[in-house]
């Protein structure tokens, strides 16, 4: 409010301050009589915007995390094959390091997962990757490449699916764009191309969904998502990785 009053100006925040600032336009893009009603409002109106916000990000995130927990199965099958072991659909316990494959894209890009040895030391919770650890699926090809950590860093086919089905529909996940029945995501609200903060929640849901935690929590140590989700941000939104960014988001939008 004060920005727009001119009592200061951008120049005067935080990088944090700035940050939520640009959130707000967003917010006031999609609902442009926002602004007016927490102007106008009173104390009592403003904390149920506030309320009826959160509610609405949170009842989006399950719907995502529910969502992918069932779908996620498909996008990992082999093509005309199956998983062995099987993973059940609505129960998380058999994921994660517990299971070949979802403990293959789970792997930090740093450990070799071929190792019986850091299998056993990851499935039995002796060896802990932090959130800072980038996992094998956010790699095209589920291939590292240590002297250009930059090459095929969120490209992954997984990724890619999963983005598809959240913002688009689960069915363009296999090139079937014409069943989808209703508005996608992406259209109801606005986006027009692929964003940072888009790209950060789809790695997130999708780490969240390949582990065996039972829920989604901002606190839980084990899956470490929100310090996760934060690192994503930070790192694309550096300066310093301006060009490597904006290649990457050329990518995805073409």
């Amino acid at each position: 409010m004060h920005l727009e009053l001119e009592r200061i100006t951008e120049a005067d925040l935080s990088p944090s301050e700035l940050k939520e600032h640009q959130i707000y336009l967003q917010l006031l893009a999609l609902s442009p009589a926002l602004e007016e009603r927490l102007c106008t409002g009173s104390d009592q109106e403003i904390y149920y915007v506030a309320d009826m916000i959160t509610r609405g990000a949170s009842s989006a995130r399950s719907d995502d995390t529910k969502s992918l927990k069932s779908a996620l199965i498909d996008m990992i099958t082999p093509k005309n094959g199956v998983l062995t072991p099987p993973i059940q659909r609505n129960v998380k316990t058999d994921r994660g390091f517990h299971h070949p494959r979802t403990g293959e894209l789970l792997c930090p890009v740093n450990l070799n997962w071929g190792d019986p040895k850091i299998q056993r030391e990851l499935s039995s919770g002796q060896l802990v990757p932090s959130g800072d650890l980038w996992p094998l699926f956010l790699y095209s090809g589920h291939s590292w490449n240590p002297e250009n950590p930059w090459t095929g860093l969120f490209r992954g086919r997984l990724l890619v699916s999963a983005y598809k089905h959240v913002f688009t529909s689960p069915s363009s996940v296999d090139g079937n764009e014409s069943r989808a029945t209703r508005s996608c995501n992406a259209r109801i609200h606005g986006m027009k191309t692929v964003t940072i903060p888009s790209i950060a929640y789809i790695a997130t849901q999708v780490r969240f969904a390949l582990s065996s935690s039972p829920t989604f929590s901002r606190t839980d140590t084990v899956t470490d998502s929100e310090y996760f989700y934060n690192l994503v941000i930070e790192l694309l939104e550096d300066p310093e990785e301006r060009v490597e960014v904006d290649d990457l988001l050329k990518w995805w939008n073409m």
